[in-house]
Protein backbone atom coordinates (compact mmCIF):
# COMPACT_ATOMS: atom_id res chain seq x y z
CA UNK A 1 0.00 0.00 0.00
CA UNK A 2 0.87 3.76 -1.16
CA UNK A 3 1.11 6.19 1.74
CA UNK A 4 -0.35 9.31 1.16
CA UNK A 5 2.64 12.15 1.12
CA UNK A 6 1.58 15.55 2.76
CA UNK A 7 1.38 18.11 0.60
CA UNK A 8 3.78 20.69 0.93
CA UNK A 9 2.99 23.92 2.86
CA UNK A 10 0.39 26.77 1.01
CA UNK A 11 -0.55 24.08 -1.67
CA UNK A 12 -3.99 24.09 -1.79
CA UNK A 13 -6.12 20.84 -1.49
CA UNK A 14 -8.51 20.52 -4.51
CA UNK A 15 -10.45 17.41 -2.30
CA UNK A 16 -10.58 18.99 1.11
CA UNK A 17 -14.08 20.00 2.22
CA UNK A 18 -15.13 23.60 2.44
CA UNK A 19 -14.41 25.71 5.79
CA UNK A 20 -16.64 25.43 7.91
CA UNK A 21 -17.68 29.54 7.42
CA UNK A 22 -18.02 28.75 3.71
CA UNK A 23 -20.66 26.50 4.35
CA UNK A 24 -22.23 28.62 7.14
CA UNK A 25 -22.17 31.64 3.98
CA UNK A 26 -23.88 29.12 1.46
CA UNK A 27 -26.35 28.41 4.23
CA UNK A 28 -27.58 31.89 5.53
CA UNK A 29 -27.66 33.33 1.70
CA UNK A 30 -29.40 30.41 -0.37
CA UNK A 31 -31.55 33.14 -2.34
CA UNK A 32 -27.87 34.77 -3.43
CA UNK A 33 -26.83 31.28 -5.11
CA UNK A 34 -30.34 30.66 -6.38
CA UNK A 35 -30.83 33.95 -8.10
CA UNK A 36 -27.14 33.90 -8.90
CA UNK A 37 -27.60 29.88 -10.92
CA UNK A 38 -30.50 30.90 -12.44
CA UNK A 39 -29.58 34.01 -14.30
CA UNK A 40 -26.04 32.07 -15.36
CA UNK A 41 -28.20 29.79 -16.60
CA UNK A 42 -30.10 32.59 -18.74
CA UNK A 43 -27.34 34.19 -19.54
CA UNK A 44 -25.52 31.48 -20.74
CA UNK A 45 -28.21 30.39 -22.93
CA UNK A 46 -28.67 33.81 -24.63
CA UNK A 47 -25.21 34.29 -25.09
CA UNK A 48 -24.92 30.43 -26.98
CA UNK A 49 -27.89 31.56 -29.24
CA UNK A 50 -25.85 31.45 -32.03
CA UNK A 51 -24.81 27.82 -31.23
CA UNK A 52 -27.78 26.79 -29.85
CA UNK A 53 -30.44 27.98 -31.81
CA UNK A 54 -31.89 25.16 -34.14
CA UNK A 55 -33.00 27.70 -36.92
CA UNK A 56 -32.21 31.37 -37.89
CA UNK A 57 -34.69 33.31 -35.63
CA UNK A 58 -36.28 35.10 -39.25
CA UNK A 59 -36.88 31.95 -41.46
CA UNK A 60 -40.42 31.84 -42.35
CA UNK A 61 -42.01 28.48 -43.33
CA UNK A 62 -45.81 29.04 -43.70
CA UNK A 63 -45.99 25.41 -44.10
CA UNK A 64 -45.39 24.69 -40.71
CA UNK A 65 -46.99 27.64 -39.13
CA UNK A 66 -48.76 27.19 -35.21
CA UNK A 67 -47.17 23.50 -34.89
CA UNK A 68 -46.55 22.33 -31.54
CA UNK A 69 -43.41 21.14 -29.69
CA UNK A 70 -41.68 17.98 -31.40
CA UNK A 71 -37.68 16.83 -32.47
CA UNK A 72 -37.53 19.38 -35.00
CA UNK A 73 -38.96 22.32 -33.39
CA UNK A 74 -38.71 21.83 -29.44
CA UNK A 75 -40.66 24.72 -28.46
CA UNK A 76 -42.99 24.36 -31.89
CA UNK A 77 -43.24 27.20 -34.55
CA UNK A 78 -45.80 30.60 -34.78
CA UNK A 79 -48.39 32.35 -36.75
CA UNK A 80 -45.68 32.61 -39.72
CA UNK A 81 -44.03 28.89 -39.10
CA UNK A 82 -40.85 30.63 -37.45
CA UNK A 83 -38.54 28.44 -35.21
CA UNK A 84 -40.63 29.68 -31.07
CA UNK A 85 -37.21 28.08 -29.47
CA UNK A 86 -35.07 30.11 -31.46
CA UNK A 87 -36.51 33.01 -31.21
CA UNK A 88 -36.54 32.98 -27.30
CA UNK A 89 -33.23 32.34 -27.34
CA UNK A 90 -32.00 35.49 -29.70
CA UNK A 91 -35.06 37.26 -27.80
CA UNK A 92 -33.17 36.70 -24.20
CA UNK A 93 -30.45 38.74 -25.69
CA UNK A 94 -32.51 42.10 -25.49
CA UNK A 95 -34.12 41.61 -22.74
CA UNK A 96 -30.03 40.88 -20.84
CA UNK A 97 -28.99 44.40 -22.66
CA UNK A 98 -31.77 46.61 -21.86
CA UNK A 99 -31.52 45.28 -18.11
CA UNK A 100 -28.01 45.68 -17.94
CA UNK A 101 -27.71 49.00 -19.96
CA UNK A 102 -30.47 50.57 -17.92
CA UNK A 103 -29.35 49.41 -14.18
CA UNK A 104 -25.77 50.66 -15.07
CA UNK A 105 -27.08 54.47 -17.29
CA UNK A 106 -29.42 54.75 -14.08
CA UNK A 107 -27.31 53.87 -11.20
CA UNK A 108 -24.54 56.21 -12.93
CA UNK A 109 -27.30 59.46 -13.66
CA UNK A 110 -28.20 58.72 -9.82
CA UNK A 111 -25.48 58.73 -8.35
CA UNK A 112 -24.40 61.65 -9.85
CA UNK A 113 -27.67 63.71 -9.44
CA UNK A 114 -28.09 62.46 -5.81
CA UNK A 115 -24.43 63.28 -4.06
CA UNK A 116 -24.65 66.66 -5.72
CA UNK A 117 -28.21 66.70 -4.13
CA UNK A 118 -26.92 65.54 -1.23
CA UNK A 119 -23.53 68.13 -0.66
CA UNK A 120 -24.35 70.83 -2.44
CA UNK A 121 -27.23 72.27 -0.91
CA UNK A 122 -28.00 75.23 -3.18
CA UNK A 123 -28.79 72.46 -5.93
CA UNK A 124 -30.84 70.39 -3.71
CA UNK A 125 -34.05 71.80 -4.14
CA UNK A 126 -33.57 72.19 -7.93
CA UNK A 127 -32.79 68.45 -8.59
CA UNK A 128 -35.30 66.86 -6.33
CA UNK A 129 -38.15 68.92 -7.61
CA UNK A 130 -37.50 67.65 -10.90
CA UNK A 131 -37.06 64.07 -9.30
CA UNK A 132 -40.36 64.30 -8.00
CA UNK A 133 -42.01 65.38 -11.07
CA UNK A 134 -40.49 62.28 -13.06
CA UNK A 135 -41.75 59.94 -10.05
CA UNK A 136 -45.14 61.25 -10.82
CA UNK A 137 -45.78 60.14 -13.79
CA UNK A 138 -45.97 56.45 -14.10
CA UNK A 139 -42.98 54.86 -15.39
CA UNK A 140 -44.49 52.88 -18.30
CA UNK A 141 -46.43 55.74 -19.28
CA UNK A 142 -43.08 57.69 -19.46
CA UNK A 143 -41.91 55.21 -21.66
CA UNK A 144 -44.46 55.12 -24.28
CA UNK A 145 -44.37 59.09 -24.34
CA UNK A 146 -40.44 59.42 -25.12
CA UNK A 147 -41.17 56.10 -27.82
CA UNK A 148 -43.96 57.81 -29.60
CA UNK A 149 -42.01 60.65 -30.00
CA UNK A 150 -38.75 58.96 -31.54
CA UNK A 151 -38.05 55.95 -33.54
CA UNK A 152 -38.22 52.64 -32.41
CA UNK A 153 -34.75 51.68 -31.87
CA UNK A 154 -32.83 49.44 -28.94
CA UNK A 155 -31.35 52.35 -28.01
CA UNK A 156 -34.49 54.44 -27.90
CA UNK A 157 -35.66 51.90 -25.59
CA UNK A 158 -33.09 51.68 -23.44
CA UNK A 159 -32.90 55.60 -22.72
CA UNK A 160 -37.30 55.50 -22.71
CA UNK A 161 -36.75 53.08 -19.71
CA UNK A 162 -33.34 54.64 -17.88
CA UNK A 163 -35.25 58.02 -17.55
CA UNK A 164 -37.72 56.83 -15.40
CA UNK A 165 -35.62 54.65 -13.29
CA UNK A 166 -33.26 57.46 -12.40
CA UNK A 167 -35.59 58.64 -9.56
CA UNK A 168 -35.17 55.72 -7.32
CA UNK A 169 -31.63 55.56 -7.70
CA UNK A 170 -31.54 59.26 -7.27
CA UNK A 171 -33.32 59.67 -3.87
CA UNK A 172 -31.52 56.65 -2.73
CA UNK A 173 -28.65 58.24 -2.90
CA UNK A 174 -29.58 61.86 -1.78
CA UNK A 175 -30.94 59.67 1.70
CA UNK A 176 -27.52 58.22 2.13
CA UNK A 177 -25.53 61.30 1.28
CA UNK A 178 -27.70 63.00 4.10
CA UNK A 179 -26.50 60.75 6.67
CA UNK A 180 -22.81 60.38 5.66
CA UNK A 181 -22.53 64.18 5.17
CA UNK A 182 -22.98 64.76 9.12
CA UNK A 183 -20.13 61.63 9.97
CA UNK A 184 -16.83 62.90 11.83
CA UNK A 185 -14.81 61.17 8.93
CA UNK A 186 -16.42 63.46 6.30
CA UNK A 187 -15.94 66.53 8.66
CA UNK A 188 -12.53 65.95 9.23
CA UNK A 189 -11.37 65.46 5.61
CA UNK A 190 -13.92 68.95 5.51
CA UNK A 191 -11.59 70.47 7.73
CA UNK A 192 -7.87 69.84 6.40
CA UNK A 193 -9.10 71.28 3.22
CA UNK A 194 -9.99 68.22 1.04
CA UNK A 195 -11.99 69.40 -1.85
CA UNK A 196 -15.44 68.06 -2.38
CA UNK A 197 -15.45 65.86 -5.16
CA UNK A 198 -12.12 63.93 -3.63
CA UNK A 199 -14.53 63.25 -0.55
CA UNK A 200 -17.02 62.51 -2.42
CA UNK A 201 -14.74 59.78 -4.51
CA UNK A 202 -12.69 58.85 -1.79
CA UNK A 203 -15.03 59.06 1.58
CA UNK A 204 -19.07 58.99 0.75
CA UNK A 205 -19.24 56.61 -2.68
CA UNK A 206 -17.49 53.19 -0.83
CA UNK A 207 -19.63 54.01 1.92
CA UNK A 208 -22.98 53.69 -0.40
CA UNK A 209 -21.49 50.85 -3.25
CA UNK A 210 -23.92 47.99 -1.11
CA UNK A 211 -26.73 49.77 -1.06
CA UNK A 212 -26.57 50.48 -4.82
CA UNK A 213 -25.73 46.92 -5.82
CA UNK A 214 -29.45 46.32 -4.44
CA UNK A 215 -30.78 48.71 -5.71
CA UNK A 216 -29.83 47.73 -9.27
CA UNK A 217 -30.78 44.79 -9.29
CA UNK A 218 -33.97 45.81 -9.08
CA UNK A 219 -33.63 48.30 -11.66
CA UNK A 220 -32.35 45.58 -13.95
CA UNK A 221 -35.42 43.51 -13.09
CA UNK A 222 -38.26 46.51 -13.51
CA UNK A 223 -35.93 47.70 -16.80
CA UNK A 224 -36.65 43.78 -18.31
CA UNK A 225 -40.49 44.01 -17.67
CA UNK A 226 -41.14 47.39 -18.73
CA UNK A 227 -39.09 46.55 -22.11
CA UNK A 228 -41.10 43.52 -22.38
CA UNK A 229 -44.41 45.33 -21.96
CA UNK A 230 -43.38 48.18 -24.29
CA UNK A 231 -43.02 45.23 -27.06
CA UNK A 232 -46.15 43.71 -26.18
CA UNK A 233 -48.07 47.01 -26.75
CA UNK A 234 -46.13 47.69 -30.13
CA UNK A 235 -43.84 50.50 -29.00
CA UNK A 236 -40.76 48.88 -28.14
CA UNK A 237 -37.81 47.37 -30.44
CA UNK A 238 -39.27 46.62 -33.96
CA UNK A 239 -41.42 43.72 -34.45
CA UNK A 240 -39.09 41.94 -36.62
CA UNK A 241 -36.16 41.70 -33.63
CA UNK A 242 -36.91 38.63 -31.32
CA UNK A 243 -37.86 39.74 -28.04
CA UNK A 244 -39.88 37.70 -25.18
CA UNK A 245 -42.26 40.64 -25.40
CA UNK A 246 -42.91 40.81 -29.57
CA UNK A 247 -43.37 36.70 -28.97
CA UNK A 248 -45.55 37.49 -26.81
CA UNK A 249 -47.53 39.76 -28.62
CA UNK A 250 -47.85 38.27 -31.78
CA UNK A 251 -49.19 34.66 -30.40
CA UNK A 252 -51.92 36.38 -28.16
CA UNK A 253 -53.97 36.26 -31.29
CA UNK A 254 -53.73 32.89 -31.51
CA UNK A 255 -53.48 31.68 -27.91
CA UNK A 256 -56.71 29.09 -28.15
CA UNK A 257 -54.84 27.34 -30.83
CA UNK A 258 -51.48 27.85 -30.45
CA UNK A 259 -50.51 28.70 -26.73
CA UNK A 260 -46.75 27.36 -26.97
CA UNK A 261 -46.14 30.73 -28.66
CA UNK A 262 -46.88 32.69 -25.55
CA UNK A 263 -45.92 29.85 -23.06
CA UNK A 264 -41.98 29.46 -23.73
CA UNK A 265 -41.44 33.48 -23.87
CA UNK A 266 -43.07 34.06 -20.73
CA UNK A 267 -41.83 31.29 -19.11
CA UNK A 268 -37.98 32.33 -19.65
CA UNK A 269 -39.14 36.10 -18.53
CA UNK A 270 -40.70 35.24 -15.16
CA UNK A 271 -37.23 33.00 -15.01
CA UNK A 272 -34.95 35.89 -15.68
CA UNK A 273 -37.28 38.64 -13.26
CA UNK A 274 -37.04 35.96 -10.43
CA UNK A 275 -33.42 35.52 -10.90
CA UNK A 276 -32.62 38.68 -10.34
CA UNK A 277 -35.28 39.91 -7.99
CA UNK A 278 -33.54 36.66 -5.53
CA UNK A 279 -30.18 37.85 -6.63
CA UNK A 280 -30.93 41.73 -5.20
CA UNK A 281 -32.51 39.90 -2.12
CA UNK A 282 -29.32 37.96 -1.61
CA UNK A 283 -27.08 40.51 -2.04
CA UNK A 284 -29.13 42.99 0.25
CA UNK A 285 -28.92 40.29 2.96
CA UNK A 286 -25.23 39.47 2.34
CA UNK A 287 -24.18 43.42 1.97
CA UNK A 288 -26.36 44.75 4.83
CA UNK A 289 -24.21 44.41 8.34
CA UNK A 290 -27.38 45.18 10.60
CA UNK A 291 -29.14 42.18 8.90
CA UNK A 292 -26.18 39.98 8.78
CA UNK A 293 -26.30 40.59 12.80
CA UNK A 294 -29.76 39.54 12.87
CA UNK A 295 -29.13 36.34 11.27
Amino acid sequence: MSATLPLPEGVPDDDAPLPPGRWRWLRKHPTLIIGALLLIIVAAISLAAPWIATHDPQDLDPLARMQGPSAEHYFGTDALGRDVFSRAVWGGRVSLIVGLSVAALATLVGVLLGLTAGFVRWADGLIMRVMDGLMAIPGILLAIALMAVTTASLTTVIVAITVPEIPRVARLVRSLALTLREQLFVEAAHAVGTRLPMILWRHVLPNIVAPLIVQATFVAASAVLIEAALSFLGVGVPAQTPSWGNMMAEGRNFVAVAFHIILYPGILLALTVLAINLLGDGLRDALDPRLARQL
